[in-house]
């Protein structure tokens, strides 16, 4: 039950997805004293949820290695062990990230065929929505990990995107055949090889993010990570901007009021809540990480990943998906 503004916008967020997914029972961990308040302030159906009592925590500032020591009582220890012992199908949290990551990877492992999870996301583009991965889970990374990205990525996109043949790129310097490391033109040269190819477009650059070149951007966590900042840090910028812009005179502010209706579109096409749900992918259970600061829309779409994921098997669409791809020559190197 962790966030900026739990349990409030925790609990308004399940209110929220009670209407959205009628048929999805939630489980809910954490100190009853203080989360049973905001249960009934929402009035969540009796029917739809079951809770779990437990005081413990994991603070918001607290390391990984103290965490996996001190919280196995914790509500964010007991919410993965559910997803592991089947009474979940999976977890959503706002809570500490490094947290839930070593937590999940500890308790739930990863799949067979699956040496790194990944941290994949979805952003807007010029042509509607886009799916990155790796967001920082690895930030070294070899060709086996970026081709294991890549069927993740894949996987991803058709189950929560929707789409039947997600294009898949490589994020790099260049789109050049001699730009990048090696690890990264070895990852080209086996999905060029493998049951991708079709849909593989080759390397992309930072900037066909936002063009939404592909459908699937493929990179490692350090670089992943750094694209993802100067996005969110170009979007507030462009935010500031335009308030300057609009304060600036009379005709100004005249021009914004004109603008308004179609501002409060991009507004709402840009809101970070419509893209919260951040997923850990390659582990044997479904693992989402909920912006600290989302507010119940933000919430409740994190778990719309989660049923989504659920829903169009993931996991078994990743397994598929990676046993048609040959990777002999580097288990052998």
């Amino acid at each position: 039950m962790g966030g900026d503004h739990a349990p409030d916008s925790v609990i308004a967020g399940v209110k929220s997805a009670e209407k959205q997914y009628p048929d999805v029972h939630f489980l809910i961990f954490g100190d009853e004293d203080k989360v049973r308040p905001y249960i009934r302030k929402y009035a969540l159906s009796a029917d739809r949820f079951d809770f779990v009592h437990t005081p413990d925590y994991v603070a918001s500032n607290e390391k990984p290695s103290v965490a996996v020591r001190q919280g196995r009582k914790s509500s964010l220890w007991l919410a993965i062990d559910a997803v592991k012992q089947g009474q979940a199908a999976a977890v959503v949290s706002s809570g500490n990230t490094g947290a839930l990551m070593a937590f999940s990877k500890l308790i739930l492992g990863t799949m067979p065929g699956i040496h790194r999870p990944a941290i994949v996301t979805i952003l807007p583009t010029r042509k509607g929505e886009c799916v990155v991965l790796d967001l920082g889970a690895n930030a070294e990374c070899d060709a086996r990990n970026l081709v294991e990205f890549a069927v993740m990525g894949e996987a991803y996109c058709r189950a929560v995107l929707k789409r039947e043949q997600p294009t898949l790129g490589l994020l790099n310097i260049g789109s050049e055949d001699i730009k990048g490391r090696d690890e990264i033109r070895e990852a080209a040269q086996i999905l060029r090889e493998s049951a991708l190819n079709e849909n593989f477009k080759g390397f992309v650059e930072s900037d066909d993010i936002a063009l939404g070149a592909v459908d699937v951007f493929v990179t490692d966590g350090f670089t992943g990570n750094i694209a993802l900042k100067a996005i969110e840090g170009t979007a507030r910028l462009m935010v500031n901007l335009l308030k300057d812009v609009a304060a600036n005179s009379f005709i100004s502010k005249l021009g914004f009021l004109l603008a308004l209706p179609s501002l409060k579109r991009l507004k709402k096409k840009m809101d970070p809540g419509r893209y919260n749900g951040a997923m850990l992918v390659g582990l044997k259970g479904i693992s989402i990480k909920s912006h600290g600061g989302a507010d119940a829309f933000g919430f409740a779409n994190a778990l719309g990943v989660a049923v989504d994921a659920v829903k169009h098997d993931l996991q078994g669409n990743i397994a598929k998906q990676l046993s048609t791809i040959s990777l002999e020559k580097e288990e052998a190197e």
